[in-house]
């Protein structure tokens, strides 16, 4: 029998849906708590192939919500060690393992190329740097984040506004797992969200996922929803660029108060209070924010956007 074939059964996949997820490339940027689940389901179903980043390595404190990977696999390239799994769970599947960090230098070639986009980092600055892509692409964007006992799970861009319109107001500080924990099965259920909506844009299934946010509440055993299709794109965005993608006529400022110094010799290094004293460059200079997750570079750019016209881009800078 079929390795499909309770799929196939559908009225609404049939052979010739199986023919198209057969046909389908999927980008997915994350083999942590959301890739697992994603990786798994699409793999299952026989999408055809699948490019996979992430530039981590596999962690005993991954385990709990990443059960993919076995103790063996702890110090190994989570790429490359969740292309092993995949490739015994399925061989039809062509699973392209690419051992690195996304970033916006990487991105658009990436996006390019696929049909549809996930983003399973769950990571601010990753998150925009996809939407971006994707937006810029007309690719569809499946997006999900999780922490504690909450996640959420919406499809973007294409015909559906970007990540940016839904989210144009953003916290001053963001959680993450390591600091605000989480549990397994909610990351779980978001990644498993994710796959079906992917499913769904490359069956060309109604109602279209994209323009749809879904909320799961587990402290409060509630599952919720929204559309957002006529969520409006913000005016200016600030996009995040790569460190490599400074050029010599840009102002650079290090917002990072944990360290000690700027991350580059011609830096300012300045707190994100600064902003409303900073002295402002020659028109056609662009300016450049920079800081760990990018969320705080966020926050200072729509400080500066009341004063400054000009070019601001946003850099997310790795833990050193």
């Amino acid at each position: 029998m079929s390795r499909y074939a309770r799929q196939i059964a559908l009225p609404e996949v049939g052979t010739k849906g199986q023919q198209r997820l057969r046909a389908a490339h999927v980008l997915v940027a994350g083999a942590g708590g959301l890739g697992v689940p994603v990786l798994q389901y699409l793999v299952g179903a026989g999408v055809g192939t699948i490019t996979l980043i992430d530039g981590d390595a596999v962690a005993q404190s991954n385990l709990h919500r990443q059960p993919l990977y076995r103790m063996a696999d702890v110090g190994r390239a989570k790429a490359q060690a969740a292309a092993d799994a995949m490739a015994s769970l399925n061989p039809d599947v062509a699973l392209h393992p690419i051992v690195d960090w996304l970033t916006p230098a990487n991105a658009p070639a990436l996006v390019a190329q696929a049909d549809v986009v996930l983003d399973c980092a769950d990571t601010f600055a990753a998150s925009f740097t996809l939407s971006d892509a994707a937006l810029a692409a007309g690719k569809p964007l499946i997006a999900a984040s999780a922490l504690g006992r909450t996640g959420y799970v919406g499809g973007f861009c294409a015909t559906a506004p970007s990540l940016r319109a839904v989210f144009p107001d953003l916290p001053r500080r963001a959680a993450t797992c390591a600091t605000a924990g989480v549990l397994g099965p909610v990351v779980a259920t978001m990644g498993t969200m994710q796959a079906q909506m992917t499913l769904s844009v490359l069956l060309g299934l109604t109602p279209s996922p994209l323009g749809q946010m879904m909320i799961f509440d587990a402290t409060n055993w509630r599952m919720s929803g929204f559309r957002f299709d006529a969520a409006p794109e913000p005016a200016r965005p600030a996009l995040f660029i790569a460190e490599n993608q400074i050029t010599p006529t840009d102002l650079v400022i290090d917002l990072r108060d944990e360290a000690p110094a700027p991350f580059r010799d011609t830096a300012l290094h300045l707190q994100t209070g600064s902003m409303p004293d900073l002295a402002l460059p020659p028109s056609g200079t662009r300016i450049v924010l920079a800081c760990r997750t990018g969320l705080r570079a966020h926050h200072a750019c729509t400080t500066l956007r009341d004063r400054w016209a000009g070019d601001i881009a946003l850099l997310a800078l790795p833990e050193q």
